[in-house]
Order: C-alpha cells, then sequence, then structure tokens
C-alpha cells in the first residue's frame, strides 16, 4: 500500500499571526495566492469572522482537487497562477499571503518530476494541464539557451558544461527524459560538489522556475499586491531560495520609500505605498522538525493609507 504524501506548512503560525495583525476574528476579504496543501488556508478559516471571506489561487490540479474538500462557505478557491491577482477588484483585499515553496506532495510524487531523488519524467510543470515539460524543452533547447538557464536561475557555475553535455547526449543517445537521467548526467559533469548538496541541485532548481516561469510570476503578483491591497493590508511573503527572497526584498524596499524628483526639488515626493513590517526566520525547533523549511523567510508590510 502507498503511504500518503504530506505536507508540513512552512511559517504557519508566524505567516497566520502577520496577515490577520493578530486577529482572532478578522473580518474582511483574505487572500492564499498559493494554496499548495491547504495549511495556511485552513488556518486563517479557523481565525475568520463568520462575514470573512477567503480566496485560494493555485495553477496545481492537484492542490485544486484538494481546496474542494474545504466545505465552508467563506472559501473558493480558483485555478489559476497568482499571477492573476490582479483580476480581482482594487482595494478589496485585506491580507494577502504567498508560500514560494514547492509543497512536499509534489516534491515527493515521482510522477511531477520535480526531484532527483526518485525517477519518474522529467516534467516539473505545476500546472500539468498546458505547457511544455522540461524534458519537451530539452529536447529542442540550444546549448546557449539551457546554459542561461542554469546559470541565471541556479546559479550554477558549471552552467556551460551541463548544457554542451545535455546536448551532446541528445545528439548521441536522444534526449533526457527522466530524472535520473538529468541527475546522473549533471553529477557527472560537475566536479566539485558543495558539501551536504546533491550536485544536481542546482540544475533542478533553474529548469523547474524556468519551466513555470516563476519569477516573472511573482514580480507580476507583487505588482498586483499594491492594486488590490487595501489601506492597511498585509502582504506577507514566505520564500525559499534568494532569486526569490530578492525580488521580494527589493519589492518591499522600492515601496517603503518617498521617492522624489530631481528634476522637480520643490515638488511633493511620491508618497510610500508600503510599511516594512518584519523579517521572520523558522525557529530552530520549526527546522529541527522540518528540514525543508531551513532557508524559508518570511517579509511583512503592510499598504499605506496613501500612494
Amino acid at each position: 500500500m502507498n503511504t500518503p504524501l504530506t505536507h508540513t506548512t512552512v511559517l504557519l503560525n508566524e505567516a497566520v499571526e502577520a496577515l490577520l495583525s493578530g486577529s482572532t476574528a478578522a473580518v474582511g476579504t483574505y487572500v492564499d495566492a498559493t494554496f499548495g496543501r491547504g495549511g495556511h488556508a485552513r488556518a486563517v478559516l479557523a481565525r475568520l469572522a463568520p462575514e470573512g471571506r477567503l480566496i485560494a489561487f493555485d495553477k496545481d490540479a492537484e492542490a485544486v482537487a484538494e481546496a474542494a474538500r474545504i466545505s465552508d462557505a467563506r472559501f473558493s478557491i480558483r485555478h489559476q497562477g497568482f499571477r492573476s491577482l490582479g483580476e480581482l477588484p482594487d482595494a478589496s483585499v485585506n491580507g494577502l499571503l504567498m508560500d514560494l515553496g514547492v509543497s512536499s506532495p509534489q516534491i515527493d510524487n515521482p510522477v511531477r518530476g520535480f526531484s532527483f531523488r526518485f525517477d519518474g519524467p522529467l516534467d516539473m510543470r505545476m500546472d500539468t494541464t498546458r505547457g511544455e515539460s522540461v524534458a519537451e524543452w530539452l529536447a529542442t533547447a540550444e546549448t546557449q539557451q539551457i546554459a542561461e538557464v542554469i546559470r541565471d536561475y541556479g546559479e550554477e557555475r558549471f552552467a556551460v558544461q551541463i548544457a554542451k553535455a545535455i546536448v551532446a547526449r541528445r545528439q548521441e543517445r536522444g534526449a533526457i527524459s527522466t530524472t535520473a537521467e538529468l541527475a546522473e548526467l549533471v553529477a557527472g559533469t560537475v566536479k566539485t560538489r558543495e558539501q551536504g548538496q546533491n550536485p544536481a541541485t542546482r540544475t533542478f532548481q533553474a529548469f523547474r522556475i524556468f519551466i513555470n516561469a516563476e519569477l516573472e510570476e511573482l514580480q507580476q503578483a507583487l505588482d498586483a499586491s499594491l492594486s488590490v491591497l487595501a489601506p492597511g493590508g498585509r502582504l506577507a511573503v514566505i520564500s525559499f531560495h534568494s532569486l526569490e527572497d530578492r525580488i521580494v526584498k527589493q519589492f518591499i524596499a522600492k515601496h517603503s520609500k518617498e521617492v522624489y524628483d530631481r528634476r522637480a526639488p520643490f515638488a511633493a515626493p511620491k508618497v510610500m505605498k508600503l510599511r516594512a513590517l518584519e523579517r521572520i526566520k523558522p525557529s530552530d525547533a520549526e527546522v529541527s522538525g522540518n528540514p525543508r523549511s531551513r532557508s524559508a523567510i518570511l517579509r511583512v508590510a503592510e499598504r499605506t493609507e496613501a500612494g
């Protein structure tokens, strides 16, 4: 009998506390922009007032199916990525949560192709109903493009060597189609390894980010947050690697300061749209119980009255 795939929600209490501003019976509309397996969503619902509302987004069909198990009139799910946040009415949201991590059931299911720990089809799509898989992309991509993806999204210093090996393998024996094949090829190409890290880690991260356009979608969602958040509304974002966190950090910093026009030194500055509040990392106890939380960073900001 197969063991059910489970997921431990990272920074559960901290994120919900930040999102709801400490309220135990929050009114208004809240958004879980990345439903996943619903850990944060269920905790938010437990603290919403009867008239509160929670809207969730997720482009993973399995996540949407999990959301269908929630029988609560205050809750709704959209089978969309969070780039679609801008479709919500302006100033209609009192709190917006984004958990940018890949859920454990996605990682631990070999069929999804996210992990080098299991052999399975090299897919990695968050939404398996559309778009091309990593295997399909690698079947035609040129060496330079593959190298740029590995370098830019994986920060891998052996990007060129890995890309050349992938194309050479394709020309000799056909395109790579499984996670084990990719992991083995990378392991044979990367000559020095970071302690405690599989040599394929950065390449797998890069291909996943690229095939799902994760960084572009994050930027679009952050931009949309400025219009959909009501004054006083909270923005809470959990990131898991430096590329994501850098985008979130710079976005909050950019909109948390007044901007002066140097061409008009006596004009009033453009008022800040956000107020940076907190930066939270998992406790030692959480990391000990859930090692996948060790790289998580929660950044919290509040929409200002003006701007």
